[in-house]
């Protein structure tokens, strides 16, 4: 079974890659385009074919990455998320990851199902989950440079000066 740390880095790695890869999708392009399609009546393509299967992906990419960030923290997951000395970088970043996990279940996901119409939702109540999913969207993209560098620093402590 010495396998299974790779297979797991690389699932964490490659799950990790769309994960964040949709969320710059979802913030440096979508949003954008969008915004364009709607004043020329030509967002339904968008809002109803990309933006539902972006986020199947987005979300269960979230939930796999942070799954197998778990794992491979293993036995030294509580060291990690307590800070304790030679984890704290590894911590930092994995704190980060798991409020863009919760952002993206419990906030842009949520939401976005009324923005989308799959779930019933008056004009006010969209109009207040677009603001949400954003704020979301955005604090998740802040965040994700800071995982990323935290993430990186962890396993190449010594290149950082830490």
């Amino acid at each position: 079974m010495e396998f299974l740390p790779g297979l797991e880095r690389w699932f964490h790695l490659m799950a990790g890659v769309m994960w964040i890869g949709i969320l710059y999708y979802f913030n440096f392009v979508q949003v954008a385009a969008v915004k364009a399609a709607t004043a020329d009546n030509t967002a339904a393509g968008i809002t109803k074919h990309v933006a539902p299967r972006a986020l199947f992906f987005f979300r269960w990419s979230a939930l796999v990455t942070w799954l197998t960030g778990a794992a491979l923290l293993g036995p030294h997951f509580v060291d990690a998320f307590t800070f304790k000395p030679g984890y704290a970088l590894i911590g930092m970043g994995a704190w980060m990851g798991t409020i863009m996990f919760v952002n993206v279940w419990t906030l842009i996901w949520q939401n976005q199902k009324k923005i989308l119409g799959i779930v019933s939702a008056t004009d006010e109540e969209k109009t207040k989950a677009r603001r949400v999913a954003f704020l979301a969207s955005r604090t998740n993209t802040m965040l994700s440079i800071g995982m990323l560098f935290f993430m990186a620093a962890g396993a190449h402590s010594g290149q950082f000066g830490f």
